[in-house]
């Protein structure tokens, strides 16, 4: 397949991954949930490597692969995933979704400061749209603060902070490109670049877990919770793959932009699956998405 093919495939597969993690993470401890999803994807991907790949290359690549792949994984998975399941369970799948849509917006910031390429009349039009956009889709959050108000188990989060989980997910999506790009020009197979980083995440995580000291047991959610949850972290671990294959295959502009098609996925059926009186995806999320879209088309072709 075309590196295009493989960023569609991606961001689909991250799309329906959202939704069923949605369902699941409404019943689960934030961080017990992002060490189960960061867990079972490792096992798929370590699998996957041993069938597919010649695991002496390991081996042989440099300290620098191996850095760089971890701290691709750090951003990615142990922070961005966090951030993502905190945001999912406070404000819904598909207000979290469009919030990952504003990942080039931050990735224009990341060469403003680092690479000194500042932002033309064209680039802060974009950037305008996404922030538009933004408002849109969470204009009631931002707007009301109804205090008994739900979203599952959990109590709404409200006003502009309710904004800022999906938002640093996004961010630190936006960093994780550069030490992809960086670790296969090192290490040129996705499957075990992708596995490295990871796996070191599983490691780290479960340190995290026990200095945390958590008074919530690994299994304290329901069986329903639990399904949904090893489901989604499988379909997670294998649209990330995709997602480094395509990384390798095109550039980075092309695959976020493809990338973006996980946003209409998760406005189509997270209110099927998570219920539409928790997930109310209305013309103003729809009109919202499409403004963070095209704001970000324009911030990856245009800029």
């Amino acid at each position: 397949m075309s590196g295009a093919l493989w960023a569609v495939t991606a961001g689909v597969g991250f799309g329906v991954f959202q939704t069923l993690n949605r369902r699941a993470v409404q019943g689960m401890d934030v961080y017990v949930a992002t060490f189960l999803q960061l867990l079972v994807s490792a096992l798929v991907l370590a699998a996957i490597s041993v069938v597919t790949e010649d695991l002496m290359l390991l081996g042989q690549a440099s300290i620098w692969a191996w850095i760089n792949f971890s701290l691709a994984g750090f951003f990615h998975f142990f922070i961005g995933w966090t951030f993502l399941n905190a945001s999912q369970k406070k404000i819904g799948a598909a207000r979290t979704g469009s919030l990952i849509g504003t990942t080039p917006l931050f990735g224009a910031v990341v060469a403003a400061l680092t690479l000194a390429e500042f932002p033309g009349l064209i680039t802060i039009g974009g950037i305008l749209l996404i922030v538009g956009g933004v408002y849109l889709v969470n204009y009631a959050n931002i707007r009301h603060s109804p205090p008994a108000t739900k979203m599952g188990d959990s109590p709404i989060a409200t006003g502009w902070r309710s904004l800022l989980l999906g938002l640093a997910a996004a961010f630190c999506w936006s960093i994780s490109p550069l030490f992809i790009r960086h670790g296969l020009a090192e290490l040129p197979s996705p499957i075990l670049g992708v596995t490295i980083g990871i796996t070191a995440c599983v490691v780290g995580y479960a340190l995290v877990l026990v200095l945390r000291g958590s008074s919530t047991p690994l299994t304290s959610f329901s069986t329903d919770a639990f399904a949904f949850k090893l489901v989604a972290a499988m379909l997670v671990g294998l649209s990330t793959w995709a997602r480094w294959v395509a990384l390798d295959l095109a550039s980075v502009a092309l695959v976020l932009a493809l990338s973006l098609v996980s946003v209409p996925v998760v406005n189509i059926l997270s209110p099927l699956l998570v219920g539409q009186h928790i997930e109310q995806v209305t013309g103003q999320v729809w009109l919202g998405s499409a403004l963070i879209m095209g704001g970000s088309l324009v911030l990856i072709f245009l800029r």
